[in-house]
């Protein structure tokens, strides 16, 4: 039975996810973080699409990304496929890389961009992996709150949100939910 297609229109913004077969490990060294933004940075020159927000955890990837002209299923294609042949490569492994085909759900309006731009900066903490989100190198979370842009993350669109001193406010925003999440957790 084929697939059903996914539905896209330019300017559509999604959280994509992609994670590994079984819930396996995709990334094992520093070296194979660095590949995937590497791929993931020439993957968007070729196939341009804005990267408003990222994190890579060990077995699976979070995008929340708007595309341009682009479907997201070229660029997935493209980044899945060279990702999974050179970590076969490097591994001496065969077979599926990743657990089917990438995930992709609609994020629509300003309110659930944000959350889960959010929701994506804050996947490590919640992991037990880092105390706070700015303490896990692999997401795009320092290029909110900090002066250390990376050149493929758009920042601008979630940024502009927050009027006065952005950066700060865009900090105390992830930084609420993570301490109600604290809270919750803890009663």
């Amino acid at each position: 039975m084929p697939r059903k297609t996914r539905s896209w229109n330019p300017g559509d913004c999604f959280h994509i996810t992609s994670r590994g077969n079984r819930k396996s490990n995709i990334f094992l060294d520093i070296g194979d973080y660095q590949m995937y933004l590497a791929m993931l940075e020439e993957t968007q020159q070729k196939h341009p699409f804005f990267l408003h927000s990222y994190c890579l955890m060990t077995n699976h990837v979070h995008l929340l990304l708007e595309t341009i002209e682009t479907p997201p299923k070229v660029f997935m294609k493209h980044i899945n496929s060279r990702y999974a042949m050179y970590f076969n490569r490097k591994y001496n492994l065969t077979g599926h890389l990743f657990e089917g085909r990438y995930n992709a759900v609609p994020v629509l309006g300003a309110i659930p961009l944000l959350n889960m731009s959010r929701y994506i900066h804050l996947n490590p903490v919640r992991a037990y992996m880092v105390s706070l989100p700015e303490e896990y190198p692999w997401s795009s979370y320092l290029s909110f709150v900090s002066n250390k842009p990376r050149k493929n993350v758009t920042t601008k669109t979630i940024l502009q949100y927050f009027q006065e001193s952005p950066r700060e406010n865009y900090r105390n925003y992830v930084m609420l939910e993570h301490i109600r999440w604290l809270q919750a957790k803890d009663s």
